[in-house]
């Protein structure tokens, strides 16, 4: 069901309004249009309205003076810019002023329709994040970025400002930040959303290879060109192309990098003939790429070409107040594709003070491979200390000092609670399986765990049931 259902269309000139009003009821909006922003913010104060569509030169009162009386009256008014005389500046005062889109004329109406649905999915979003401040669970869809954090936010604000122009960016963070999620975001925000958004690792394609993926090939350009190929820069014409681990790149490849960056063009491997493409490059790193430029490992020109703006994609560990968000986001989607019969509900008081005091070297991404461990492995309503991985609560041992499972502990001894918990539960499960002679439902039943927690303990301690049923 749309969240939109009522939008004001504020422009000028007499043919815009009349096929926006058409385009716009034809697609189930409730859509009044006025001739300029004196009239629309009289509009505006008589009834609600969930979208301002506005020009940016009018009469009497232009769009961007619209924008924030408009904007200041009506704070959760959701505003998209139109423009004719557009540039980069202009779009960026708009986004900046608080629009939440920016269209340049002329355009298709799809492209208007497409704008209404990417904002309809942002304020769902918002409502959902909203929902779960007070308690809720929201279902979000794969692939979008979460997190109330002061400095996610500064970083989406960044990106706000960034997507309705052609600028290149950089993006660097450490591995599992989503720096992909941000370079889709960027895609997704700009006029180029209709078009591909096309990812490629730089370092997980052979170096020989890489050019031929990047720029094509003609028939018989090398051995194995048995037909012409369209490189990856030829696919994402008009949209964007997302260079990630661009450190990676060998020279050769960086010299055609650069050529395309300045001129706009490719020259297919094996081919004489360059061809025009309309790319937006988004590249991101985890290396210092500053480093590589001074050991000679990456061209300085392209480095100052791709390092237009710098958008830095902080580690978790400097956001961990999102880490209980994410978490509850994770738990409600692995619920539904482990197709659990009991719903896990969330965390432990005790499982969530250990997750926000740990330093999650691997980033969200690790935060979600715990996460799908523990939904795996709770038998209760909670996540318990015990169902996240051992790295997160159990210390490094100390050197062995010879003291048995079974004695009292000495002083310099080891004395880690956590590990001495984590033997206690293997011994307690080499023990059941030695018990039913390896039965693995029985020795479940005897533990008090499921028989799914079970065969991921003994997966993770290594235990060989039919060696202990042999001892039992």
């Amino acid at each position: 069901m749309s969240l939109f259902r009522s939008i004001l269309v504020a422009d000028d000139e007499p043919s815009i309004r009349h096929i926006l009003t058409l385009v716009l009821t034809d697609k189930g909006y409730d859509v009044r249009a006025v001739a300029d922003g004196d009239e629309a913010l009289r509009e505006l104060a008589a009834r609600d309205y969930d979208v301002l569509l506005s020009d940016v030169r009018m009469p009497r009162k232009d769009g961007l003076t619209l924008l924030r009386e408009a904007r200041e009256a009506h704070p959760e008014l959701t505003v998209v810019v139109m423009s004719a005389y557009g540039s980069q500046e202009q779009a960026l005062e708009a986004v900046s002023a608080g629009a939440y889109d920016y269209v340049q004329k002329p355009f298709k109406p799809e492209e208007i329709v497409f704008a209404l649905r990417k904002a309809e999915e942002r304020e769902r979003l918002l409502r959902e994040n909203r929902r779960l401040k007070q308690g809720g669970v929201p279902v979000v869809p794969q692939g979008h970025i979460l997190g109330e954090s002061a400095s996610l936010q500064a970083v989406l604000r960044q990106v706000a400002r960034l997507a309705p122009v052609d600028t290149t960016v950089l993006i660097s963070g450490e591995s599992g930040t989503g720096k992909e999620l941000i370079a889709r975001e960027l895609h997704t925000r700009s006029p180029r959303a209709p078009l591909p958004f096309v990812a490629v690792n730089c370092g997980a394609i052979p170096g020989g290879l890489l050019e031929s993926e990047l720029f094509g090939h003609a028939k018989g350009a090398f051995t194995d060109a048995r037909t012409a190929k369209r490189g990856l820069f030829a696919e994402a014409d008009g949209g964007t192309l997302f260079l990630d681990e661009v450190g990676e790149l060998p020279l050769p490849a960086q010299v055609k990098l650069l050529r395309v960056l300045q001129e706009g063009e490719i020259r297919p491997v094996g081919e004489s003939r360059v061809e025009k493409v309309d790319v937006r490059v988004v590249a991101a790193t985890l290396r210092d790429l500053g480093k590589l430029v001074e050991k000679g490992e990456f061209r300085e020109d392209l480095y100052y070409r791709l390092n237009v703006v710098n958008v830095r994609v902080p580690p978790l560990r400097e956001r961990r107040e999102d880490v209980p968000l994410l978490a509850k986001v994770f738990i409600q989607r692995f619920n539904r594709e482990l197709n659990r019969e009991s719903p896990v509900e969330g965390l432990s008081p005790e499982a969530e003070a250990l997750m926000s005091s740990y330093g999650w070297p691997g980033n969200v991404r690790e935060l979600e491979n715990a996460m799908e461990r523990a939904v795996l492995l709770a038998d209760g309503p909670h996540i318990l200390p015990a169902n996240l991985p051992e790295r997160l609560w159990a210390a490094p041992s100390p050197a062995s000092s010879g003291t048995g499972r079974n004695e009292v502990p000495q002083a310099g001894s080891d004395l880690s609670l956590k590990r001495a918990i984590r033997d206690l539960e293997e011994s307690y499960i080499r023990a059941a399986l030695r018990q039913t002679k390896g039965n693995r439902t029985r020795a479940a039943e005897v533990l008090d765990i499921s028989h799914r927690a079970l065969l991921y303990k003994i997966k993770e301690y290594g235990i060989d049931p039919d060696a202990e049923a042999d001892r039992g």
